[in-house]
Parts: C-alpha cells; sequence; structure tokens
C-alpha cells in the first residue's frame, strides 16, 4: 500500500484546507484511515479516523472544526479542515490499516499564520 498525501500549505487563522490522502494497492475497502498530526515539540496525536464502515472519530480538540471523509472509488481521503486555529500547526500524516497491516504516508505541512 502506499498513500500519496497533498494539501498542506500557509493559511490564516480562521481559514480553511482540504488534506487528501490518496491510497494504492488496496484491494479491499475494509480499511481503516486515519489522520494524525505532529507539532514541534509535541507528541504525534490521533485526529480522526474513518473505519471500514464509515464509522467516524474525531480528536476533542478539532471536533466541530474538522471533517474526515473518503471516496472509496478512489481509494482517497480527505480531511476537511475549518475555523484552523494556529495551535493545529503541524505536520498531518494519513495512515490506513487493513487488516491488522498498518502503512503511512509521508506527512504534509499545515501552518496556521495569525
Amino acid at each position: 500500500v502506499q498513500l500519496q498525501a497533498s494539501g498542506g500549505g500557509l493559511v490564516q487563522a480562521g481559514g480553511s484546507l482540504r488534506l487528501s490522502c490518496a491510497a494504492s494497492g488496496i484491494t479491499s475497502s475494509r480499511y481503516l484511515m486515519g489522520r494524525y498530526r505532529q507539532a514541534p515539540g509535541k507528541q504525534r496525536e490521533l485526529v480522526a479516523t474513518i473505519s471500514g464502515g464509515d464509522s467516524i472519530t474525531y480528536a476533542v480538540s478539532v471536533k466541530g472544526r474538522f471533517t474526515i471523509s473518503r471516496d472509496l472509488a478512489k481509494n482517497t481521503g480527505y480531511l476537511q479542515m475549518n475555523s484552523l486555529k494556529l495551535d493545529d500547526t503541524a505536520v498531518y500524516s494519513c495512515m490506513v490499516n487493513t487488516w491488522g497491516k498498518i502503512d503511512w504516508g509521508r506527512g504534509t505541512q499545515v501552518t496556521v499564520s495569525s
């Protein structure tokens, strides 16, 4: 499985960004896709997940502002990030868990400025 992440960048506080994570080499739709982030000097944090059955979870810090979704036909996951805050600045990574096998994509930088 290979994951190609895109969509990071610089945005002002209050703005929006959408991250994409395209997965190739997946042969099943029953996989969990997760989004993590790591800010400088901080531990990696789970941001959101979407399961094979489309169950969704969010970190408390992003609930109500971020939306995770995916297009199974494209094997692509999305993280819509609205009302961005300075604290959302981090490197965002995507992960897929396919029957216990975990693959990671390269992180993409999101920088929120004041």
